[in-house]
């Protein structure tokens, strides 16, 4: 079984949940090559958190990582849930594979920051540990796909949603449900894009244009620094929790839709379609995503970013290619291996007699 994030298959939607080198089935390059760029993205960005007094242009490159990478990973997801139907067998395998590894790593963070941090901090399934929101989330975007995919206009809709729990208050911490809210259009809009929708973005024209549109969006984060809080990019709070007037939820909402659109088109123009040295890696980036936070908190908890060297140019820089490096290797196939107990679990074991081909 592929993984959650893994790309679908040339020319069929639903085809995440066909095995790994199935007959008859090519990937395509771009996807995997956006999905391990993306990972990368994510990685860097929280490598980037712990930093100590990492400077406004650290904070600028923060803000404009934060503004699509999430929401690219989002796209991707949606776009192959497109063939997902609450069928037994596709049930199963999305049990199998967000569930089950949700709760096997929910554990393992837990312990692992009970060694590292804190021997209190207590195992709490129903709130997710840090970077685990995206599990529960995909496992409730994903059985709701029936649904959006029914309604007449599910990306409006959708963004009513994600504008409504901004402005909500009576939200709580329970699967990061403001999260999921929050970040439902992108994967809504997944649902609704079409191959064409991807080869529009090869053309020329496009590219050119993004690189400039890149630039000004850098020059917007750099201002936008220390006059506008990040806070909004992580989708976690409601207007109000952040001190702000109802109706700038609303606002925020479509604002960084708008702009994680923009943004998400301009990477995406710029990944490339041919078959490289990272498109192997594409298909581990949920193993990178779910180990790769052992490493960022167990150096945040166990002293690695006191170093007085990391508050220099030179530092933050060294930050930065660890964690690409580091997150690389977690997505290449021997860590696959050893990890797929976890990550991709078949349990076939678990199977009524007769249901052995789920």
């Amino acid at each position: 079984m592929v993984s959650p994030l893994s790309p679908a298959r040339t020319g069929t939607p639903s085809s995440d949940t066909a095995p790994a080198g199935a007959r008859g089935v090519e990937r395509d390059p771009f996807f995997d090559n956006a999905k391990y760029l993306a990972i990368v993205l994510v990685a860097v960005g929280h490598s980037w958190e712990p930093l100590p007094g990492s400077g406004r242009v650290v904070e600028a490159l923060y803000t404009f990582v934060y503004a699509f990478h999430m929401p690219v990973f989002i796209v991707i997801a949606g776009y192959f849930s497109r063939g997902f139907d609450i069928s037994p067998k596709r049930v199963w395998r999305l049990v199998t594979g967000v569930l089950v590894p949700y709760a096997v790593f929910e554990v393992a963070y837990t312990l692992f920051h009970r060694a590292v941090d804190d021997p209190g901090f207590p195992l709490t399934p129903a709130d997710p540990y840090w970077i685990l929101w995206f599990l529960p989330a995909l496992f409730l975007w994903r059985i709701t796909t029936p649904f959006w995919q029914l309604v007449r206009w599910p990306v409006p809709l959708s963004l009513a949603v994600a504008a409504l729990a901004s402005m909500s208050t009576g939200i709580g911490d329970d699967l990061q449900l403001m999260r999921v809210l929050q970040f439902l259009p992108f994967f809504v809009l997944g649902l609704c894009l079409r191959p064409g929708h991807f080869a529009y973005l090869r053309r020329t024209p496009v590219r050119i244009a993004a690189l400039p549109v890149a630039l000004v969006a850098l020059l917007v984060a750099y201002w936008a620094v220390p006059r506008v809080t990040t806070s909004w990019l992580f989708r976690s709070y409601s207007a109000r929790e952040l001190g702000e007037p109802v109706w700038t939820g609303a606002a925020m909402t479509l604002l960084m839709f708008a702009a994680a659109l923009v943004l998400g088109a301009c990477f995406l123009a710029w990944v490339p379609r041919r078959r490289l040295w990272m498109t192997a890696l594409g298909a581990g980036t949920l193993y990178g995503y779910l180990l790769h936070g052992f490493f960022v908190r167990g150096a945040r908890y166990l002293g690695g970013y006191d170093h007085p060297f990391l508050e220099t140019q030179p530092g933050r820089v060294a930050v930065t290619l660890t964690a690409a490096l580091l997150v690389t290797a977690l997505c290449t196939p021997p860590v696959r291996r050893v990890f797929r107990f976890a990550v991709e679990p078949r349990m076939r074991w678990a199977l009524r007699r007769g249901e052995t081909r789920a």
